[in-house]
């Protein structure tokens, strides 16, 4: 058996809105797994070696459950572009370079080490409609320690000329891939179908099927933009809303993931809340290509499930500690549009969030709880100017705005210790 003791300043989020800290506390794990946060050593551990990382802050690591794998060489561009404009002119023309695997490779290597040196060890990513890229994408996740679900994305129409498949195409590489990435073990796949309108209906049949068939997860996006509202309702007039083009289909359930729901009014979500589905809030996003801003908190009072996504390259910035800013910043500004009726997110929240929230969907119980596989972060700030003494709560807070250079000093995911940075 063995045994892993990090000593720190131990800070997770066991429920919306709380924070659980242990001043220099121990949070062990054996064999990989979680079995407690201890203000001191348990005797049984006596004599273990212990990673003592001084006064440095113990957090969750990121789940990221949005992301757009092929728009990474993209990130930063088009902002003044509204969604369907931005697909055509940057999107579909980037993703159609990774019909060329030794492209793919390049890219994907640099996105997966950024990745768990930003703290990010759990995603649900988009990959292009390519296959071959696709398991690329995986095996360089995997290398990295990255670890969850990776789509190969089905589009069978409206897109352009070098990124569009055959329907039978579509179906037959989709099955191939598959079989292909049977022996990932930390990497996993999930059914992908970009949106509603990139999909014919037999192609949304096929894919409800095949996700019934071999229990596997969906990913796709929800209620974005007006224009594409509407685009749809004219795609599928027998359906009342953007939720039925799924859910007729069969990819409508509590393995569902739903990127953005900006303009999802009560009765969409309460489709979403009765079926499970899971709402992916990607804030930079959704203000950059001037989409909206989502009600998360309306939608967390609902009930609904609410996790995170950086949506590069719609989104701006990988890192999600600045995702989590970001969806803190979108609830004040919601606020300030309901009329100050909304509260707004705290970094508490935020943080869950971008945490716990987005570990539930990989079926992790919140914050460090026995049982749950070690994901965890050690950060550094004591280089930060301070006004005076900083409790852990206010530490964090100053870590999710401004951070010290290179202060991620160590990633651990799923028990494995992925990075490390010599302490300054």
């Amino acid at each position: 058996m063995s045994i892993t003791i990090l000593k720190g300043t131990v800070v997770s989020a066991p429920a919306l809105g709380k924070l659980d800290i242990t001043e220099n506390g121990c949070l062990v794990a054996e064999d990989g797994k979680i079995t407690g946060v201890f203000p001191a050593l348990p005797e049984q551990y006596a004599g273990a070696a212990v990673e003592d990382y001084g006064d440095a802050l113990i957090l969750q690591s990121f789940a990221d459950l949005h992301l757009h794998a092929p728009q990474y060489p993209m990130l930063g561009m088009g902002m003044d572009l509204p969604l369907l404009d931005w697909l055509n002119t940057y999107t579909f023309p980037t993703e159609a370079r990774f019909a060329d695997p030794d492209y793919a490779r390049e890219v994907y290597r640099k996105l997966a080490r950024e990745l768990i040196e930003n703290g990010t060890t759990r995603v649900c990513m988009f990959s292009s409609l390519h296959r071959e890229a696709t398991l690329i994408l995986m095996e360089e996740l995997e290398k990295a320690g990255v670890t969850g679900y990776v789509g190969k994305v089905n589009m069978d129409r409206n897109g352009i000329p070098a990124l569009q498949e055959e329907t039978e195409e579509s179906q037959r590489e989709t099955l191939r891939w598959l079989e292909e990435c049977r022996d990932f073990r930390h990497v996993k796949p999930i059914l992908t179908p970009r949106f509603t309108p990139s999909c014919t209906n037999e192609l949304m049949d096929f894919l409800g099927k095949l996700a019934a068939e071999r229990g596997l997860p969906v990913q796709s996006h929800l209620s974005e933009n007006t224009g594409e509202i509407a685009w749809v309702k004219e795609l599928h007039p027998d359906c009342g809303q953007y939720w039925e083009t799924y859910a007729k289909y069969g990819l409508w359930n509590d393995r569902t993931l739903m990127a953005h729901c900006v303009w999802s009014d009560a009765r969409e979500r309460a489709a979403m809340r009765v079926a499970g589905v899971t709402v992916v809030h990607c804030a930079d996003s959704n203000q950059n290509i001037c989409s909206g801003t989502a009600p998360v908190r309306v939608m967390l009072k609902e009930g609904l499930n609410v996790a995170l996504g950086s949506d590069i390259a719609g989104g701006d910035h990988l890192s999600m500690f600045d995702v989590v800013a970001a969806s803190i910043r979108a609830s004040k500004a919601r606020r300030i549009l309901d009329g100050w009726d909304t509260d707004f997110l705290t970094v508490a929240e935020g943080w869950y969030l971008g945490t716990s929230a987005g570990a539930a969907f990989f079926g992790e119980q919140p914050g460090f709880a026995p049982g749950n596989r070690l994901h965890a972060i050690v950060l550094e700030d004591g280089d930060l100017p301070q006004p005076h003494p900083l409790t852990a709560a206010e530490r964090l807070e100053r870590c999710v705005y401004r951070r010290q250079k290179d202060a991620v000093r160590a990633v651990w995911s799923e028990g494995r210790l992925t990075f490390s940075r010599e302490k300054k």
